[in-house]
This record gives structure tokens, sequence and C-alpha cells, in this order.
């Protein structure tokens, strides 16, 4: 099992070799790895040599170390998407083959804060919904779903059940999401929210909190979506200018 040297950095080629094990099911998803000791003595380095190695592979996610336990490998993501295409959650799990579902937590009508006055450009007086689900695949909880639109934006006959709330305002609304400015952050564990979600203690969450605009820029829905770290990948194109 020993690696083939060649003429680039000992520790690359260490990277390689773990990433093929991987990809080639030797090492399977969650699996714990070898101890230190053993897995350089099997790919014949120092533990130097392979700790560099596993440093960078954990930045790049493809395992995970837990302290006092081991290192494991990481799941692959289910979903993937490029940042710059707006899809709705519902899209996502759709074009992953599996299938989408809703777990409704709650629903609120209210009086705007003074963030979302702003944020909506909307009048004091105006009502506003704020809907709590979770976005599911193949029944196993993926999303946590905070939505906030205003009320003489949502049809009359939505359901909090319904899945993709932009196709619900297209359908019934004639409202047509086309923008959002988006923030994405990464979070450790959430007290309320990975429990839900199921998540193990290690498991990261990724917000992203959307502002979505329709073709005349009227702000339509604010989401915030927790998503399961170890299921979704986002990733963007860059060009230079």
């Amino acid at each position: 099992m020993s690696i083939k040297q060649d003429n680039r950095h000992l520790y690359l080629q260490v990277i390689d070799k773990i990433k093929q094990d991987i990809a080639e099911g030797i090492y399977k998803e969650k699996e714990k790895l070898p101890s230190e000791f053993e897995l350089a003595k099997q790919l014949g380095v120092s533990r130097a040599t392979l700790r560099e190695a596993l440093r960078i592979l954990e930045e790049e996610n493809a395992i995970i170390r837990r302290h006092g336990v081991g290192t494991f490998v990481n799941a692959r993501p289910l979903f993937t998407s490029g940042i710059e295409q707006l899809n709705s959650v519902t899209s996502m799990i759709k074009q992953a083959g599996m299938k989408p579902g809703t777990i409704f937590l709650s629903s609120s009508t209210q009086q705007p804060s003074e963030e979302d006055i702003r944020k909506f450009n909307c009048d004091e007086n105006e009502d506003m919904v704020v809907l709590e689900r979770v976005r599911t695949a193949n029944d196993e909880p993926v999303v946590y779903c905070l939505d906030k639109i205003l009320q003489s934006n949502l049809p009359e006959s939505f359901s909090h059940h319904d899945g993709s709330i932009f196709e619900k305002l297209e359908i019934q609304s004639s409202i047509n999401i086309t923008y959002a400015v988006a923030h994405i952050e990464p979070i450790g564990y959430h007290e309320k929210i990975s429990p839900i979600l199921e998540c193990d203690p290690e498991t990261a969450l990724l917000v992203l909190k959307q502002m979505h605009y329709d073709e005349m820029d009227r702000p339509i829905l604010y989401s915030v979506n927790y998503f399961k770290a170890d299921k979704f990948s986002f990733h963007v194109l860059r060009k230079r200018v």
C-alpha cells in the first residue's frame, strides 16, 4: 500500500493516495482511518509527512479529525449547486434524484420590525408572515428554513405544507423571483437547529441568508436557510476581470 514516489513533495503524494483509496471504496464514508502510526507505516512515510497531508485533507473537507477519537472519511455532499444559480431547495433535491418533502414547524403573522421595514421597504402597518419549516430529501431532514414574506404577496390558497414558495408565487400570484442577494457563512453546532436536522455534534451548518427580488426589483421574500454541510456543497464561478 506504500506510495510510489515521484518528483513531487511527499505529502502531496500521500494526499493523492488517500483520496484514491477513498474514491475506490477502500475507505468508505464516515469510516475511521487507521491510526497515524499504522497509516504512516502502510504508506512508508514519516508521521510528520502524514500529519501535513491529513491537515490539508481536513481543510478540503475530505476527512474530519475528532480529538481523542480518530480520523474519519467525510461524507460526500448529496447536493451541489453554483451559488450564482438561484435554485429553490425543492429544485436542488429533485435534481439529485430524491423526493422533496416538507415538515411544517410554525407560522405566524406579525408586524414588521425596523429591520424588516428597511429590507422590504414596506409600511409599518403591513402584516408579515413568518414560516418555519424543515425540508426533507427522501424523508431525511436536510434544510431548516425560516422565510419572511409580506402577507399581501402570499397567495390566499398557500398551504404551510407546500414545497417551493417560488413556484406558488409564480403560479398563484404572478410574482416571478428573478434574482437574490445572498450571504453565506459556516457555523458549528446550533443548539436548536442541529437537533432538528439530526446532525452529529461535529457536523457544521451552512447558513444562506437571501433577499429575493422580482423583475421590478421589489423585495419579495427573505429566507434564512440552514443547510447540513455534509449534505450540501456550494461553489462559485469566478472570472478574471
